[in-house]
């Protein structure tokens, strides 16, 4: 059984497999600059596709998706500039959730431009 740090990372794993059975293209993992973190970053066709990933086996307190506050969104939407900063152009962007209730297939649900700025 895996320890509760590795639940993280193991719900990480999880989602960019989903997320590439569903046709994105994984480009990096956990990047991370002075702003906070990104997940995933992905390709969706021509869409570069900055993914939020959220483990919560409790929905106490509204689940995965009430954890993802204007606080932490503001975060990434900072964090994806940073990112978008280190590229030659700047390619169509979204903003995408991946909520786990659990650590299986069944458990996941993908919420599409899950925010904007």
């Amino acid at each position: 059984m895996a320890s509760p740090g590795n639940k993280g990372a193991e719900a990480e794993r999880l989602a960019a497999a989903f997320l590439q059975r569903q046709g994105l293209k994984l480009v990096e993992t956990n990047y991370r600059c002075r702003f906070g973190e990104i997940d995933l970053v992905c390709k969706d066709q021509n869409t570069l596709v900055f993914v939020e990933v959220r483990l919560r086996g409790n929905e106490a307190f509204g689940g995965a998706a009430a954890s993802i506050t204007a606080r932490k969104q503001h975060k990434l939407v900072l964090t994806a500039r940073h990112y978008l900063q280190r590229l030659r152009a700047s390619p169509a962007c979204r903003f995408d959730v991946v909520l786990l209730r659990g650590l299986r297939d069944n458990d996941i649900e993908w919420i599409r431009n899950a925010f904007g700025e």
